[in-house]
């Protein structure tokens, strides 16, 4: 665990759920497991506030338990999955665009809150929904719950561990802590609820918005039982995200490569394979050519012998995105995944020499991974650069630690006459250094977004009292020139201040999601490498 990834962790901590949780974290996350009693000596918190922290941090799977064979319980930090609250908005944008707003709001609700039950999320984002409907509309329940058996089906959305049901035949002593297991055939089966009801407005009076008493709570009306989902939690499955992230960069990467066409036959082996492919295999399961032309979207027009001269160049291509298998059902191919997130990792060193040195630098860069071991004179010839110039990049490269210097003596004194000195890359090293690179670079776009918000506070509370009040006097029917007097008590200079405000935060919330896609390319290719070796 690097400083960079600490005090990211730090930051995010703090910025979701304030000091006290955030030190808590953090002191787990430098020192590992510790106990109840050691973290609140530690930390010089009240055995109170750990216990509420700690209960917070479990509850957003961002702290596990166990117990030590001494039968004390330990909790132990996922920084990785401190780490992942950085993608919260690319999660909930990607759901909006599959799934609309339902969807989005189901996905939110669940990560803000953790674990939830599905008839508590479906009333919440069915009162949300209602809310922004015109009045007289409202938000059936009904529609709300198959948004959430579609997230469910597609495994966007899972179950979450439970304490396994006990008979009762041994009155032993109870464990110091549940054991949570999951049933993987369960993880997706949405309960059967038959909720009845629409989303509610928030109103201080007990009258809706036609003047008529508000409509009683939804009622289950299974007969078995009042609530079916009690104890049913669910979570978000950010492994699934992760996995639809992927295949939009690889059908990105074909895009631009070659074409349209490339990219979409690409979609559909990677639609087709999804749900039979693991998200952590290297391969996807193998598609025959038949599979894949009948699988092609509606209304794509395509004759299968174009199809065939497609596949043939893209398993042709020296990138080797897509293998072939076999010649079963006019030929069996695949996608080989780790190939790719080895590609896009390399291709997103290479941009960041071109964008830190130079052209030449990115020539050298891509000279060497090409030729895998180069002397000096090697290089200076094949990229066709004088010598005093590639010697001056190779060394700025060297002490960027994006390539690396390789000695072979030839004899055992390793003097430096006999020695061959070879320049080398190795893309897993310069990965983890770029990615270490990048923590440091969010952490200091966060803060950087906290300083501007501070300086700006007074402004920006002033700013939204004055909104508040115009919202209340609209509401009430007032005259445009009580408006128009309400509105400047913003003088000219504040509101171009503000306007600067927005513009920086903004630049530097884009910033943050734009880094963060860099993190998500590199920790794949760096993961994927990981399980192959």
């Amino acid at each position: 665990m690097t400083q960079a990834e600490i005090k990211l962790c730090s930051l995010l901590l703090q910025e979701h759920f304030g000091e006290i949780v955030e030190k808590i974290g953090v002191h787990l996350i430098r020192t590992g497991s510790q106990p109840l009693r050691v973290i609140a000596h530690d930390t010089r918190a009240s055995v109170d506030q750990v216990k509420k922290a700690l209960c917070v941090l479990i509850h957003h799977n961002l702290v596990t338990y166990h117990v030590h064979k001494r039968g004390v319980v330990e909790y132990e930090a996922q920084c990785s999955r401190v780490l992942r609250m950085l993608r919260y908005p690319r999660y909930i944008y990607t759901t909006k665009t599959l799934y609309s707003d339902t969807g989005e709001l189901i996905v939110e609700e669940l990560l803000l809150n953790g674990k939830m039950t599905m008839s508590a999320v479906v009333k919440r984002v069915a009162d949300r929904l209602t809310e922004t409907m015109e009045d007289g509309k409202t938000m059936d329940y009904a529609e709300v719950s198959s948004a959430f058996v579609r997230l469910a089906e597609t495994h966007f959305v899972q179950r979450c561990p439970l304490v396994p049901a006990t008979d009762g035949s041994d009155p032993g002593p109870p464990p110091p802590a549940p054991t949570l297991v999951v049933n993987e055939k369960d993880m997706y089966l949405v309960p059967k609820l038959s909720l009845i009801g629409k989303g509610k407005r928030r109103r201080s009076s007990d009258e809706d918005a036609t003047g008529e008493p508000k409509a009683k709570k939804p009622k289950f009306t299974d007969k078995k039982e009042p609530i079916p989902d009690d104890g049913i939690y669910w979570q978000v499955n950010l492994d699934r995200f992760h996995q639809h992230f992927r295949d939009q960069a690889i059908v990105s990467a074909v895009a631009n490569r070659m074409d349209q066409t490339s990219s979409e036959i690409v979609r559909t082996m990677l639609r087709v394979s999804e749900i039979t492919t693991p998200s952590s295999a290297p391969f996807t399961q193998p598609l025959s050519s038949n599979e894949i032309f009948r699988s092609l979207p509606v209304g794509y027009n395509i004759s299968k012998q174009v199809l065939d001269q497609y596949l043939t160049l893209l398993a042709d291509d020296p990138l080797e995105f897509i293998g072939k298998s076999g010649d079963s059902g006019g030929g069996m191919y695949v996608i080989n995944l780790h190939k790719a997130l080895a590609s896009l990792a390399t291709a997103t060193l290479e941009s960041v020499i071109q964008e830190r040195f130079g052209s030449r630098c990115a020539r050298i860069f891509r000279l060497v991974l090409q030729k895998k071991h180069l002397e000096q004179k090697q290089v200076e010839d094949f990229a066709m650069i004088p010598a005093k110039e590639a010697k001056d990049m190779l060394y700025k490269m060297l002490s960027e630690n994006f390539i690396s210097l390789q000695e072979i003596p030839k004899t055992p004194d390793h003097a430096p006459s006999r020695t061959f000195y070879l320049y080398t890359v190795n893309v897993l090293s310069a990965a983890r250094m770029l990615l270490h690179r990048c923590y440091k670079s969010i952490a200091n776009l966060i803060e950087r977004r906290q300083f501007e918000t501070k300086e700006n506070k007074r402004l920006l509370e002033k700013s939204q009292r004055v909104e508040a009040i115009l919202a209340s006097m609209q509401a009430t029917g007032a005259e445009d020139a009580q408006l128009q007097e309400i509105e400047e008590m913003i003088t000219a200079p504040e509101r171009q201040q503000l306007e600067t405000l927005k513009r920086n935060v903004n630049k530097l919330d884009a910033s943050e999601i734009q880094v963060d896609e860099t993190i998500f390319l590199l920790e794949s290719y760096i993961e994927s490498t990981m399980k192959r070796q």
